[in-house]
């Protein structure tokens, strides 16, 4: 269970103003939707300011879509950075927003694939990837199933509690696991539990293989297959996606990976990016692009991001 007890040290002073920003942050998420939607135009701009994470989606761009122009490149970029402002908006709306406020926001479908899941008493992964939608999709998705989430601590200790207190209030049996925590994954996922799963960050080549991501050899976690191995459960992915002109998401639970793992790291590893670039291919301006994907390299080839 979920440890909800207030850590009463972070009423000191020194954390008003964090308080203060989360305050604002609170007002702001109230708003109506399609208005949050035409302030995340206001706010995009203001993102090109950010230098370094402009300058790993461009690469990123020309590393995965060789065969567009560059004006195509350049109009997907400009896509994605308005995608990255809208996600300020939908965390708000993730963490802030009463419940009843969701009903109309959303369309889910392939419920019945984590229903049949519980039923053979299984756990699973909830096999995902950072898309910029990536708060905004676990929250609805949490208002159809209980699920675990992986989860990186904060710096800021009042953003740490209040990104776990809300993330967690969308279902009843939840806990958020750190990604070092295989352990307990392996355990949840051994009593039935489903857990939320996105190895699509570069994590250095320890405990990852090499394995294409857009033709690109990308250090990607090989844990994937074990996990599932030794938690007795199943992969079952899941992605979310944003409709246009601020008409809501669509949620998509998709069939569980068969005859997976195989008991070839390399091959599981494979699958999982290949599952991940099919999904990005359909909404490639709502990934996260502005990630150093491809820091890691393999021995011997040049950095990709000079």
């Amino acid at each position: 269970m979920a440890d909800n007890r207030f850590p009463r040290h972070l009423l000191k002073p020194r954390h008003w103003p964090t308080w203060l920003g989360f305050g604002m942050w609170y007002l702001l998420a109230q708003l109506p939707y399609r208005l949050q939607w035409k302030c995340a135009n206001v706010l995009a701009p203001l993102l090109r300011r950010n230098k370094k994470r402009l300058k790993y989606a461009r690469r990123n761009l020309e590393l995965c879509f060789p065969e567009k122009s560059d004006a195509e490149r350049e109009q997907l970029l400009n896509d994605n950075i308005a995608s990255t402002a809208m996600t300020v908006f939908e965390t708000g709306i993730a963490w802030f927003w009463p419940k009843w406020r969701f009903k109309k926001l959303y369309t889910v479908s392939g419920l019945e694939h984590l229903e049949q899941a519980q039923q053979d008493g299984q756990g699973a992964l909830l096999l995902s990837l950072h898309f910029t939608t990536l708060e905004i999709g676990t929250a609805l998705l949490g208002q159809e199933a209980d699920f675990d989430g992986m989860y990186r601590p904060h710096g800021n200790a009042v953003y740490d509690y209040i990104q776990r207190q809300r993330r967690q209030r969308h279902t009843q049996d939840a806990i958020a696991i750190p990604r070092e925590g295989v352990r307990t994954m392996i355990t949840r996922l051994r009593k039935g539990h489903f857990i939320w799963y996105a190895p699509d960050r570069d994590l250095g080549d320890k405990n990852s293989l090499f394995v294409p991501f857009f033709g690109v050899p990308a250090a990607t976690v090989s844990a994937t297959g074990k996990i599932i191995s030794m938690g007795r459960a199943k992969v079952i992915p899941f992605s979310q996606y944003r409709l246009p002109d601020g008409k809501g998401y669509e949620l998509v639970i998709h069939p569980p990976f068969e005859h997976f793992p195989t008991g070839d790291d390399y091959e599981d590893t494979l699958r999982v990016n290949q599952f991940m670039e099919k999904e990005i291919r359909k909404h490639p301006a709502q990934y996260f692009w502005a990630q150093p994907r491809f820091k890691s390299r393999p021995e011997g080839e040049s950095p990709l991001y000079s």
